[in-house]
């Protein structure tokens, strides 16, 4: 499906019926990594899960920064097209930090949270700085070398083959504007730690215990 806000498009799935669950999408990935999810899932909630400005077959962006908080106003603004005005949001990775941004804009609107592999510390200085040379390096080079320093990382040594297939061909078909885009956002992302305390919902933390980039510990 899609919505069109100030020329920008979202495309974006809606399947299924129940309490609302907004599924935002790791990086550099897109919607349809939550296809098994959504199966499993549909008879029990409806499921909404867009693809983030630039990712998957949403509008390109320039290249410059889209902040975490610009991606929680686009969600926003999806669920008012869909006349949702509570959801539960499930977000890893980047998609937990655009969760975080969304309960920092607008609280009275999220239902219940879930933060899967993700932290809401900001980044430290050196992790800011490998961002920011691996934005500029995908608009130089492309995605071939994010790739293949991140997938290993991503599913660790014994994801099953076909799970790193689909991850690996789901990363590389993204657009480096758009991956850009979202490294300089995430680079420039404050600390949401001072929120924690005060969530007046339910949340579930989710982690692994081999994931090493956002280890269990943060």
């Amino acid at each position: 499906m899609r919505y069109i806000r100030q020329n920008v498009v979202i495309e974006y799935d809606d399947i299924g019926n129940g309490v609302p669950l907004l599924l935002i999408h790791a990086f550099p990935l897109d919607r349809t990594m939550w296809r098994a999810q959504i199966a499993a899932l549909q008879l029990q909630y409806r499921l909404i899960a867009p693809d983030l400005r630039g990712f998957g077959l949403s509008s390109d962006t320039d290249g410059a920064s889209v902040s975490m908080e610009q991606y929680a106003e686009d969600l926003r603004a999806l669920l008012d097209s869909l006349n949702v005005k509570q959801a539960v949001l499930c977000g890893l990775s980047m998609g937990g930090y655009i969760a975080l941004a969304f309960v920092a804009q607008y609280p009275t609107r999220v239902k219940g949270l879930v933060l899967a592999n993700t932290r809401a510390t900001a980044d430290s200085a050196e992790a800011r700085q490998t961002r920011l040379i691996n934005a500029q390096r995908v608009r130089d080079e492309g995605l071939h070398f994010l790739v293949e320093s991140m997938a290993p990382k991503m599913l660790g040594p014994n994801a099953k083959p076909e799970i790193a297939v689909t991850v690996r061909s789901m990363m590389a078909r993204q657009r480096p504007a758009g991956v850009a885009s979202a490294l300089l956002g995430m680079a420039a992302r404050p600390d949401r730690s001072a929120l924690l305390p005060y969530f007046h919902f339910p949340v579930l933390i989710i982690t692994g215990s081999a994931d090493t980039l956002i280890p269990p510990a943060d």
